[in-house]
């Protein structure tokens, strides 16, 4: 099954990757065009910079660009120890790549605590407002995830028999889900279960359709999310009689 959008490759656009940055030498990264970190305290034994040093947001990163090739790629740090970070390390990197004119965020994390709501509902609505796309993971073990399960982001969440080239979409609770595989790129000689995967990698995958379908509605940046969903539902009404 080919990917979805014909020949887009992601071409004019600017992505951004927020999770533990980048490392810009592995052999699935294709180019990456800067990037930075966010939340280092000056007394973190860390480093500053946005190389990624835990594997996660490379991978994550990959998926995309299996997708979307030739876009601009961003790594924004966020995990710099382990894949934890704060809610308010998060709303700041979501309203720095906002302010920064970025067309596509890629969140493969989030928060499940409802008390962050308020604060990830203000930025997102503003990255909505902007015309950057956010993509972010709907839930986590069936609790809520924010800021992916806001009205503002395409929702995402797995579906594990899915096609890693393609998406499902559902209404739930009057909103669009976009279900995707959790699994990554593969990696020669792994086998899928003993690499990285889970919810991380179907947003991966989702945002590298929401890239492609945002290159194939162009036009201005004012009005691209309720665009991009558009194109994102009929396409999928054309290709479901095929997807499986």
């Amino acid at each position: 099954m080919t990917a979805p959008f014909g020949n887009a490759t992601g071409k004019g656009l600017r992505v951004a990757v927020i999770d533990s940055g980048v490392n810009p030498s592995h052999p699935h990264i294709l180019s990456v065009a800067g990037g930075r970190a966010v939340g280092v305290k000056p007394d973190a034994v860390t480093d500053p910079s946005y190389l990624d040093k835990l594997g996660h947001g490379t991978a994550v990163m990959a998926a995309i660009q299996e997708k979307a090739p030739d876009a601009d790629y961003s790594a924004v740090r966020v995990f710099h120890t382990a894949l934890k970070t704060t809610g308010a390390t998060l709303v700041e990197a979501i309203d720095w790549c906002t302010d920064e004119g970025f067309d596509v965020v890629n969140l493969s994390l989030g928060s499940t605590n409802a008390a962050h709501q308020t604060r990830f509902g203000a930025a997102a609505a503003r990255a909505e407002a902007a015309g950057t796309l956010l993509v972010s993971a709907r839930e986590i073990d069936g609790t809520l995830c924010y800021p992916g399960s806001l009205s503002a982001v395409f929702s995402v969440a797995l579906d594990w028999e899915w096609p890693r080239e393609s998406f499902r979409l559902e209404d739930v609770d009057g909103a669009p889900v976009y279900y995707a595989s959790g699994y990554p790129r593969p990696a020669p000689g792994i086998p899928p279960q003993r690499n990285l995967y889970g919810i991380s990698f179907a947003v991966a995958n989702m945002t590298g359709i929401v890239v492609r379908a945002a290159e194939a509605v162009g036009g201005a940046r004012a009005g691209r999310g309720a665009r991009v969903a558009g194109a994102l539902a009929e396409e999928f009404r054309r290709r479901e009689p095929l997807a499986r």
